[in-house]
């Protein structure tokens, strides 16, 4: 029989501002500094579950847009959810759809009342309000919850970010109430406002009011660079509470990653790891490596000598360089994996580092390291 948690979070040490945490849920607790492997459709791409547990990660993200579209929230929910559809019984987070429903609706129409959207697959029509977001999540299963929120796109006038900011607080107070409560499960708020700090203290505060388990920084990855989005880090996370975990949507770069840690940031996904390993870019320790350079044709060493995924255990850099060149299937399989295994062994490195009062040490280093 399954023990029943409360979902909660627990600070166990920091440096400054970077925290070193625990999330407690329904699947499993989540140490953190944590990176999510994103899973949009039930998987996370080219890679076996197994895989994804043999890097270390403690939970992965699904995504409400997605997985509505297809095979249905109903369809997922009448086979058990979506823990056992995947076959994954750690935590999984479900992002609410508001990012998609910019990004990838060519036609959508937004009003208080929700979002009129044509699919991306097929153009048909559907209709997502906050009560629906959370209804989907709900038959999916997921350990925590997003609220439906609004997201502008980058660059925004402040008329534009304010009026997503509103209509976003509005949504999430309606999605606290459809929200149900149980053992293990929480929901998260998710702060808008864009580049505009006076916004996002407005956003910030009504969250905090509204009550929430967990909250998040959204409309940040979105074109604004690294720069400007540090700028909005250097503030933000200090105006949410701290018995709170917080997480940074949809970053990012390693760099990206070490910078907002030494910002608060307690939280990660990013499709970046995968991505890019169907792209012929491998992260490792120094720095970025495109295998499909030439230099890599005879080179025998591993992508990363530290790394202990299955290609570095077992394949050179040449051997991955032929198989992209010739457009194997086991090209991306293979980098994919090795990303997500970096991806997880950095957080590790940043919670030892926080753990002995190092991280900024830790930072400097990290920094000063050359990418090609």
């Amino acid at each position: 029989m399954q023990m029943i948690r409360d979902f909660s979070f627990k600070l166990k040490s920091t440096e400054k501002k970077a925290r070193r945490g625990e999330v407690t849920t329904a699947h499993g607790n989540i140490q953190t500094p944590a990176f999510m492997p994103v899973g949009t459709a039930a998987t996370v791409k080219a890679m076996k579950f197994s895989d994804v547990k043999n890097s270390g990660a403690e939970i992965i993200l699904g995504n409400t847009y997605h997985l509505m579209l297809r095979p249905t929230a109903e369809l997922i929910s009448d086979l058990g959810g979506l823990h056992k559809f995947m076959n994954w019984d750690k935590p999984i987070l479900t992002d609410s759809g508001g990012f998609q429903v910019m990004s990838l609706s060519k036609i959508r129409k937004i009003s208080d009342a929700g979002v009129e959207f044509s699919s991306h697959l097929d153009g048909s029509k559907h209709f997502v309000s906050p009560e629906r977001s959370i209804e989907i999540q709900h038959l999916l299963g997921s350990d925590i919850t997003m609220i439906f929120d609004e997201c502008v796109q980058f660059p925004a006038t402040f008329e534009q970010a304010k009026d997503a900011m509103d209509r976003s607080l509005l949504w999430a107070q309606r999605s606290k109430n459809a929200f149900k409560k149980r053992d293990g499960y929480g929901i998260f708020g998710i702060v808008q406002g864009s580049t505009f700090k006076d916004l996002r203290e407005i956003s910030a505060s009504k969250l905090i009011e509204i009550g929430f388990d967990g909250y998040a920084l959204g409309g940040l990855a979105v074109g604004e660079g690294q720069e400007e989005m540090f700028a909005v880090l250097d503030y933000a996370p200090d105006l949410l509470p701290q018995d709170k975990p917080r997480y940074l949507m949809g970053v990012g770069k390693p760099s990206d990653i070490v910078g907002a840690v030494l910002r608060g940031i307690d939280m990660f996904d990013c499709v970046m790891p995968t991505r890019s390993g169907r792209t012929g870019q491998a992260f490792t320790r120094l720095g970025a490596m495109n295998i499909r350079n030439a230099k890599y044709k005879t080179d025998e060493k591993p992508l990363d000598e530290k790394c202990k995924c299955y290609a570095c255990k077992n394949h050179s850099r040449a051997y991955l360089h032929h198989l992209d060149k010739a457009q194997e299937m086991l090209a991306p399989m293979l980098l994919s994996e090795h990303n997500i295994f970096y991806y997880q062994d950095l957080m590790k490195d940043i919670r030892t580092a926080i753990e002995e009062g190092k991280f900024e040490e830790f930072a400097r280093g990290f920094f000063a390291e050359k990418e090609e």
